[in-house]
């Protein structure tokens, strides 16, 4: 038996056999760039994310990307919960974009886990609540709130300092726009004096302005 279930603090809600059956799996480590599944493939099985990050994109049928969701340590994937449960394939694909560790459970297991192990069952769904919580505000967003709110609450989001490691078209995937989009309201963000575009990556030179707007609106 694998010692992972017990040093994953989410686990903790799960019964002893339960843990030890998982303790069964193997964790596998995933580098950074690796695709984990792309639209149209069967769902094998559940990830528990120990490490890393993994991200889930939609396409449209213009190109344009959709970042749906991140999977970061104690998350779930909602595409696979809904294929494990109802059948259907992926209709997105998933990239690791931090080296990440994982353990797989495979279809048969998860199933009879769901059947047979109430606190799995729990901490599936709970998971799978939370993670539809997010969808649906992700929707409103897109739905409903200006671009450049949306952009200027993904820089300070994923600001390390004063610093946003992140291209226009990385930046449109998280905001569901287009890079073109992202790139004129950054010319005004830079305009104002906001924010400084470098190759790859944007500076924050105005983070109080930013999240004035963030906040109210207010340009």
């Amino acid at each position: 038996m694998n010692d992972w279930p017990l040093d994953t603090p989410a686990l903790a809600v799960l019964e002893p056999d339960t843990r030890a059956e998982l303790g069964r799996l193997t964790p596998q480590t995933l580098r950074r760039g690796t695709v984990l599944f792309r639209p149209g493939d069967k769902v094998a099985g559940f990830a528990l994310m120990l490490s890393g990050r993994i991200e889930v994109f939609l396409t449209g049928a213009n190109g344009r990307e959709l970042l749906l969701y991140a999977i970061e340590p104690g998350q779930s994937c909602v595409q696979s919960t809904l294929g494990l449960l109802g059948g259907g394939d992926y209709s997105s694909e998933a990239i690791v974009a931090a080296d990440c560790t994982l353990v797989m459970v495979p279809r048969g297991p998860f199933l009879a886990l769901m059947d047979k192990a109430p606190g799995f069952r729990r901490l599936v769904f709970a998971a799978f609540a939370e993670r539809m919580g997010d969808m649906i505000q992700l929707m409103e967003r897109v739905a409903f709130q200006r671009v450049e709110i949306r952009l200027a609450e993904a820089l300070l989001a994923r600001a390390s300092g004063d610093r946003v490691r992140a291209t226009q078209a990385e930046l449109a995937a998280q905001i569901g726009s287009a890079r073109e989009v992202v790139s004129r309201r950054l010319d005004v963000f830079a305009r104002a004096g906001w924010v400084r575009t470098e190759r790859g990556a944007v500076l924050l030179t105005n983070r109080a302005a930013l999240e004035r707007l963030a906040l109210t609106g207010t340009l």
